[in-house]
């Protein structure tokens, strides 16, 4: 075991071995623009493209012609979301979502909102869980859109796909999903979700940062979105310019690799989780599960300390990679948007984890975390004020 440790796998993965090796050629052998066509060096490149295409349409039961490849998952969400809405104001302004969205989402929503739109935003469940009659309950004739996030960034919990994706499948409503955390980490199947539109980034499965891609259903041909950016006509008219081959033909394998692994990387991860859980609830009282534990990611867990603050717990355990929330929103000193609309209480909220454990993590690792976070709890609890929150008993949660 080395120092430090890393448990953020929510904010971004390590890139895995054989994913670089991957890459590699497409730096400096197979260097070509896959663009171009009149020489064996475009040949190379395009071939390179198209597989990694179609890998990527394999992890999530798609196929070649529904994958358009992005810079990452914020930019899948904006070309989905401000394309989808701009290509069907004609036919209404109204859209449904959740309140514990990634910001990336939310962030839309907020511009739309500006713009006259009406946006429904439902709450979750206590356990983070959106039941899909209160999705139902907001649809309106003039419904165009509703985006539900496969899984939650910071309390890991998955939501009802296929539960909503048969509630719109016989309305006139795009259904769209942010699946960054959950590509490569849970089973997903686009057909069967009845999903229109999914958001995917590289660097969350262990491929490279600055790549990601967008899942469009049937094509571009079939649901319409006003490009990007235009220019040469890339990646279906979408998202024009010179394709990053390296980071794709990672994505793609990246894609590839985590399919293959994914139940026995799943199965591994949840046992080491679960120790982790088990063993800081087993040392310290006041710890508090945020959202329910099952359905959830497999490496993820979210604990409240009950009489510390976050900052001052992540202070103290400088040699291990663990965040407060979301990596995008470290900076905020506000309470986490997610763990507010679940209902935990904002002084717990701050004395909150987020934990993500990932393919390289070791049992060695969790358990020096346990005794290095009990060390800490125990010894900022004997010097902070008298607690006025608890947390929860496990039965409740």
């Amino acid at each position: 075991m080395q120092l430090p440790i890393y448990m953020d796998c929510h904010a971004t993965t390590p890139i895995d071995p054989v994913v670089w090796d991957a890459m590699l050629p497409y730096w400096t052998t197979h260097f070509g623009n896959a663009a171009s066509r009149a020489h064996a060096f475009g040949w190379v490149a395009a071939e390179a493209v198209e597989r990694a295409r179609a890998q990527v349409a394999a992890a999530i039961g798609a196929s070649v012609r529904e994958i358009v490849f992005t810079s990452g998952a914020t930019e899948s969400i904006h070309l989905a979301l401000r394309g989808a809405l701009r290509a069907r104001r004609a036919r209404g302004r109204h859209v449904v979502t959740t309140a514990i969205e990634h910001k990336a989402v939310l962030g839309v929503m907020r511009e739309f909102a500006a713009e006259g739109w009406d946006i429904s935003i439902v709450a979750p469940r206590p356990d983070g869980i959106v039941d899909p009659e209160a999705i139902a309950a907001e649809l309106r004739a003039d419904t165009v859109l509703v985006a539900v996030m496969t899984a939650n960034n910071e309390i890991g919990t998955l939501q009802p796909l296929a539960a909503i994706g048969a509630l719109l499948g016989t309305r006139d409503i795009l259904f769209f999903t942010d699946a960054a955390q959950a590509v490569g980490k849970v089973p997903i199947d686009v057909r069967a979700a009845q999903v229109d539109l999914l958001a995917m980034s590289a660097h969350k499965l262990y491929g490279p940062k600055g790549v990601g891609a967008l899942y469009v259903r049937g094509g571009a041909d079939n649901v319409h979105l006003e490009p990007s950016s235009p220019g040469g006509g890339q990646e279906h008219g979408l998202r024009s310019g010179t394709l990053n081959v390296p980071a794709i033909v990672g994505l793609g394998k990246a894609c590839e690799v985590a399919a293959a692994q994914l139940p026995a990387d799943a199965a591994r991860v949840l046992e080491l989780r679960e120790r982790l859980r088990l063993g800081l609830q087993a040392a310290l009282p006041d710890v508090r599960l945020n959202g329910a534990l099952a359905p959830r990611l497999p490496g993820n867990l979210n604990l409240g300390f009950a009489g510390v603050t976050g900052e001052s717990l992540l202070m103290q355990l400088n040699d291990i990679a663990v965040s407060p929330g979301a990596a995008c929103d470290n900076q905020n000193a506000a309470p986490s948007h997610v763990l507010r609309a679940i209902g935990v209480p904002d002084d717990l909220a701050r004395s909150s984890i987020r934990f993500g454990l990932g393919r390289f993590n070791s049992v060695e690792e969790v358990d020096y975390v346990i005794g290095k976070v009990t060390t800490v709890v125990q010894r900022l609890r004997a010097t902070s004020p008298q607690r006025t929150t608890r947390a929860e008993p496990e039965e409740v949660r």
